[in-house]
């Protein structure tokens, strides 16, 4: 007993994503993915993109 709330929750939830409209932008999606941002990386976290770099395999 008590999973009237958590139900109804998940329920709401559901709804909301089933029928909720928005219009994706494919085109900031595409570059995300591909990694063609015009963002520069902070500096803190400069070391661990400069990793990442070196563990992709070469294509």
């Amino acid at each position: 007993m008590g999973r009237g709330r958590a139900k109804a929750k998940q329920t709401k939830v559901a709804r909301n994503l089933k029928y909720r409209t928005f219009d994706p932008d494919f085109d900031d999606l595409q570059r995300e993915l591909h990694g063609e941002s015009g963002d520069p990386i902070p500096d803190q976290y400069a070391d661990l993109a400069e990793e990442q770099r070196e563990d992709r395999p070469a294509s």
